[in-house]
């Protein structure tokens, strides 16, 4: 059963490869004094573990909420890169992250609908308790927006600030 399951991912995988999704991402450091009195909304618990991680190409395993993906994710080129996002069953997604003993990024997602966009407020937990970064999806790479008040500095191009480079900060 479980070898049929991922017959039908490699299938899905390929018929989907010539139909990328890109994504175009830019992140910002949050100012926490100001966003302590930002009312919250949605959020959802995130968990994720890396199966491969290498500067051109990521492959991650997300828990969320009681959900799980993998993730295959390209090259970065400017804010742009290819995503392809795929939802696993989440009991399989478990067991690789315990019988390949990855380590897991943990964090709560909060969603900020600001002006005519959602923004991405990812807190994090454990060793990387206090860092808190913005995230927002734009449809092009020069798209302007506007920024919420505890908006601090961006850190886009800052590769030490990518999740697959955060993960390399837990024991």
């Amino acid at each position: 059963m479980l070898n049929r399951k991922y017959l039908v991912l490699k299938l899905n995988l390929r018929l989907k490869i010539g139909t990328a999704m890109k994504e175009i991402e830019r992140k910002f450091l949050v100012d926490i004094d100001v966003w302590s009195a930002q009312v919250k909304g949605t959020y959802s618990d995130i968990s994720q573990a890396y199966l491969q991680n290498s500067k051109g190409q990521t492959i991650r395993l997300r828990l969320r909420d009681n959900k799980a993906y993998l993730t295959i994710k390209g090259p970065t080129k400017g804010l742009t890169r290819s995503e392809y996002e795929y939802e696993i069953p989440f009991e399989e997604a478990e067991q690789m992250i315990f019988d390949f003993k990855l380590k897991v990024l943990k964090k709560r997602r909060y969603l900020i609908n600001h002006s005519t966009k959602t923004w991405e407020v990812d807190v994090f937990e454990d060793e990387l308790k206090g860092l808190v970064i913005a995230e927002i999806e734009l449809e092009s790479e020069l798209e302007n927006f506007e920024k919420p008040d505890w908006i601090g500095e961006e850190v886009s191009y800052d590769p030490s600030y990518f999740n697959a480079n955060l993960i390399s900060r837990l024991s």
